[in-house]
């Protein structure tokens, strides 16, 4: 073994150990620019004020210009934040660019209702505009007009209830349809739904009441979250927070995807994670977070992890979001997950249990290429596509696709890597390594070659970008906007240079394209 594969390993137990903290997660456009504005006092907050202009883009938008569904919520909150701060230099330039942006940006909602629309969209979104028809005048932008019937559908039924249980999924929105803190309570970490933004507002108006106790609680929670971002940047947020159950289940899951789950090296930090999920998973699986609700496609990661380590975890946790032959994210979502069902099937596999009609479902959801694109809570085709592959191989070591095989050797970039937008990505190069890995053990010689010198190209393109104890920065992942789970997606990134070291060395050593 080199140095390097120590080196990685190194820092992989060590970020395995540090998953006890509530997760590190990116800084978040969106929420820092609604907590700002919450907030509504600019003294002491100047430095995150200025972190948000700097995170404008050159066309006056916020967001990558590579996923343009993705940009209107940070783009109108940090418009709106911003707008309340003028008197801050480049703030007054920043609404101006913005609202230009806005008149000529086309509205992705004008008729109907993408599969993949962030988080919440229904609400925030008709909010934002409703909020900034003042601000404009008589700018043309985007009204996104198709998700007024659904937000006026919710609000119905928000208003039929009269406070949500902590931890109800529509807390993580709660910004955007509260309007009196009685219709929420805070969780013991002192958060609104997990979710800075909606925690901020809650403050804000439960602040007006007099509610001391409750307040300093929240507080409290947005000094952590903003602590979670590694910004060093008092007021900068994330998108979520904590994320104490996702991020372990997602990690190790990443692990086994590379071959590195059991390695003697990671296996204490393994145990550990393994034994707090163990005890944690009940009847009615797991969330994302130990105080918010559960859901299929946190319950049937954890499930695949807790197999993998040889536990025998209740399938009936997963069971109870089945809906017909499908598997739902959350209770009475719009649409179904692809991801979700794919860890879903891996789950069930592993667990020897029927998933006739599943796995059909899933290998429905395929492109013409046979790769997986329409995913609603990651925005690159890779992130599915590896875990498709792993699902469908899972106990059929003669699985074989040459469809998706060829997709995937065709999308390499020249310079090497894997991307969904203008770039190669590293985590998104990890994932097409990981669908090769598995694709490669059922090959023929011709195939495994072609693949090998994928992946020796894809190793020379890794190794030249690769730092010790980097932080993920590209976000990929779908929330209210896009953004990173800062560990997760490191750990994939590690996995997959683990994976193409080894795969270069026994490829030398065999003299052909063998696989690791």
């Amino acid at each position: 073994m080199n140095a390097l594969s120590v080196q990685i390993l190194s820092e992989l137990r060590h970020l395995l150990s540090e998953m006890s903290d509530g997760g590190i997660v990116g800084p978040s456009v969106y929420d820092t620019a609604r907590a700002l504005q919450f907030q509504g006092n600019v003294t002491g907050r100047q430095d995150a004020y200025a972190w948000l202009i700097a995170q404008q883009q050159a066309d006056g938008g916020w967001g990558s210009a590579d996923f343009p569904l993705f940009r209107h919520a940070p783009t109108w909150a940090a418009l709106l934040a911003l707008q309340r701060a003028d008197p801050l230099p480049g703030a007054g330039d920043a609404v101006q660019t913005a609202i230009r942006f806005l008149e000529r940006e086309p509205d992705p909602y004008a008729h109907a209702v993408p599969e993949d629309a962030p988080i919440g969209a229904e609400l925030i979104l008709p909010q934002l505009c409703g909020e900034a028809a003042s601000l404009l005048g008589g700018a043309v932008c985007p009204r996104h007009t198709a998700l007024l019937p659904l937000r006026q559908a919710c609000l119905i039924k928000l208003g039929a209830v009269a406070r949500l249980p902590s931890g109800h999924p529509l807390l993580h929105s709660w910004e955007a349809w509260g309007t009196s803190p009685t219709t929420a309570c805070p969780d013991s970490d002192g958060s609104i739904g997990i979710s800075p933004a909606a925690t901020a507002a809650w403050r804000a108006h439960a602040a007006t009441q007099g509610s001391t106790q409750q307040v300093g609680r929240a507080d409290a929670y947005l000094q952590a979250a903003s602590g979670a971002t590694r910004s060093g940047i008092e007021g900068v947020v994330p998108n979520v927070w904590p994320i104490n159950v996702f991020e372990p289940c997602w990690s190790l899951y990443t692990l086994h995807l590379a071959g590195l789950f059991a390695h003697p090296a990671l296996a204490e930090a393994v145990r550990v994670i393994v034994a707090q999920l163990d005890a944690r998973m009940g009847v009615r699986g797991l969330g994302p977070a130990l105080h918010f609700a559960a859901d299929a496609d946190d319950t049937a990661i954890a499930l695949c992890v807790l197999r993998l380590a040889g536990r025998d975890p209740p399938v009936d946790a997963l069971r109870h979001f089945e809906s017909g032959e499908l598997f739902a994210t959350f209770p009475g979502e719009r649409n179904a997950s692809v991801s979700t069902n794919i860890h879903a099937l891996h789950a069930l596999r592993l667990l020897e249990k029927p998933t006739a009609g599943i796995s059909a479902h899933v290998e429905a959801n395929r492109n013409p290429h046979g790769l997986w694109d329409n995913e609603k809570w990651h925005v690159s085709w890779l992130y599915p596509t590896a875990h498709g592959v792993a699902a469908l191989a899972q106990g059929k070591p003669e699985w074989r696709d040459e469809r998706a095989l060829a997709a995937l050797l065709q999308a390499q970039r020249d310079d090497g890597g894997w991307g969904a937008g203008r770039a190669s990505t590293f985590e998104e190069t990890a994932y097409a390594l990981f669908a090769l890995h598995v694709m490669d053990g059922s090959e023929e010689p011709t195939a495994r070659r072609r693949i090998a010198q994928a992946v020796a190209r894809a190793l020379e393109w890794m190794l030249a970008r690769h730092a010790a104890h980097a932080l993920p920065q590209t976000p990929l992942w779908i929330g209210k906007e896009l953004y990173c789970p800062t560990r997760v997606v490191r750990v994939a990134e590690l996995a997959g240079l683990w994976l193409a070291l080894g795969w270069g060395r026994r490829v030398l050593a065999e003299g052909a394209g063998a696989a690791p």
